[in-house]
């Protein structure tokens, strides 16, 4: 298994993604608009491959190319051309099809031939010395378990100590919705020809596509007067979102935040949303729970004011408070029920995590002055599907959602998708497999609830929310690595994210 980076997409990647199938069109059309055919832009890709490849490991001299039967295998055949030319060493191996390779792929074949290139079977033997491989098997158009050969040839890779660049998207990654339904190629890195997909930031990409690059082949000023229906946050975007605050500002200017959970036994729970909306900015933070968790929870954070849940200091908190968050910890029982019933009468902004959306699966509702931040498991209760479902198509997933219970979804995961009910999309590109641990989602509501409370809108707080949190557990990772992160490790650094002025550049 390679190493693969904590600090995900370092490089400067595009705020743009496409979806996979609407990448002919937008290829066609990009080439149309400065009078460019597919085969230079084919040629272009390749450049871009053989180029990265050169950077990335200037020393190798054996270079393995595998292309496939289609446009991917032809920018294969331009590497390898390209690198032949160099003077390297270049084994090159082809998968045939039963059908004519497109035009495009046959024009890259026959440049190939033509400079003293020889093509080798797929199931000819590899080369004794490879230094690295380019796997040009299978591009973004896949939308099924890899056939033979192609599956043979990607577990070779797999087994191969040479390094791998991805030319598009790892062979048997699906860029539509980052799936892994078979074989899959684990490359070291990946090159996203014009725009990214999906498939390269959700789902299992994380697994597969290691540091991934971008480039638009030349076609930057056409991409950037077009509209792309999904949009990339990382942390280079928070400043868009948290400005600095006026001098003369109060607490009062920053939000009053009820947050209502913390059943029995449950005190962790809330106390980690109280603490981290007061370590996001909120004014002020009142958390109504389970008489048992006053004391521990004070205890823990005296910034906190804590009361027991009861109907009459509710009613006063729902009156009192500008924004609402409510499930950590909050249970099932008839106490959580009488809550939630009361809390969902309101018209003010709210988070509903947690227990309060096991019981939402329950008795379903759509408005939109609400977030909710499922993880799959609870998405799938939301919708009356399996859990499979749900991570076999996210971004469908979180459209799904959000049509049918309104607002904004936050579908929490590798790749965290935004949606809202106006049809906005969005890929939180931070994170990392530390946050595999109790209490993240507990801390995340907190923050983005903090947020709602400083005026930004659903939307905006809820990507800058996941943002600010993911880019914050990558920090912790950087430290001290993703084995044993704790959620309130985050407490220690979220200061850095949520003043993005901070962040030093």
């Amino acid at each position: 298994m390679r190493n693969q980076a904590i600090e995900a997409n370092a490089r400067s990647l595009p705020h743009s993604v496409w979806p996979a199938q609407a990448m002919a069109q937008l290829e066609r059309d990009a080439a149309d608009s400065l009078g460019l055919t597919l085969f230079e832009l084919m040629q272009r890709a390749g450049q871009a491959s053989y180029e990265l490849v050169r950077q990335l490991w200037p020393q190798a001299q054996h270079w393995l190319v595998l292309c496939g039967h289609g446009n991917n295998g032809g920018d294969g055949f331009v590497v390898a051309r390209l690198a032949q030319a160099a003077g390297l060493n270049v084994t090159l191996l082809a998968c045939a099809g039963s059908k004519a390779l497109p035009e495009e792929a046959q024009q890259a074949q026959d440049a190939w031939l033509a400079a003293g290139g020889v093509i080798h079977a797929a199931d000819a033997p590899w080369p004794e010395q490879v230094d690295v491989i380019v796997d040009a098997l299978l591009g973004t158009g896949l939308n099924r378990a890899p056939a033979d050969p192609y599956d043979r040839l990607i577990t070779l890779i797999n087994a191969h100590a040479a390094p791998v660049l991805a030319i598009d998207i790892p062979s048997g990654l699906l860029a539509a919705n980052g799936t892994a339904p078979g074989e899959t190629v684990i490359a070291d890195h990946t090159l996203s020809m014009i725009a990214l997909k999906p498939g390269q930031l959700t789902g299992k990409a994380r697994d597969y596509v290691g540091v991934l690059h971008n480039h638009e082949l030349g076609l930057s000023a056409y991409l950037a007067a077009e509209q792309a229906p999904i949009s990339r946050y990382d942390a280079g975007d928070l400043t868009r979102w948290l400005k600095p605050r006026r001098a003369t500002s109060h607490k009062g200017d920053q939000g009053r935040l009820l947050v209502v959970g913390g059943d029995s036994g449950t005190a962790g729970a809330i106390r980690m949303t109280g603490e981290a909306a007061l370590r996001t900015g909120a004014g002020l933070v009142r958390v109504l729970t389970h008489e048992d968790n006053i004391g521990p929870i004070l205890t823990a954070r005296p910034e906190l004011m804590v009361d027991a849940l009861s109907d009459e200091r509710l009613n006063q908190a729902l009156e009192w408070a500008d924004v609402i968050a409510v499930g950590p910890g909050l249970g099932q029982r008839d106490w959580a029920q009488k809550a939630l019933k009361k809390i969902a009468a309101s018209e003010k902004p709210m988070l509903w995590d947690a227990d309060a959306l096991n019981l939402l699966a329950i008795k379903q509702d759509n408005r939109q002055n609400r977030i909710i931040t499922p993880h799959p498991g609870e998405a799938a209760r939301l919708l009356g599907v399996k859990t499979s479902e749900i991570e076999s198509d996210r971004l469908h997933a979180a459209r799904a959602l959000a049509k049918r219970y309104g607002g904004v979804v936050v579908l929490k995961g590798a790749g965290t998708v935004i949606a809202s009910a106006a049809g906005d999309i969005a890929i939180a590109d931070v994170g990392n497999a530390g946050m595999a641990s109790g209490g993240m989602g507990d801390v995340l509501s907190g923050i983005i609830a903090a947020l709602l409370g400083q005026k930004l809108t659903l939307l905006d707080a809820a990507c800058a929310g996941c943002v600010a949190h993911g880019a914050t557990a990558d920090a912790v990772a950087r430290q001290r690595g993703t084995r044993g992160m704790l959620a309130t490790d985050l407490f220690e650094l979220l200061w850095q994210f949520v003043n993005p002025e901070m962040i030093q550049q």
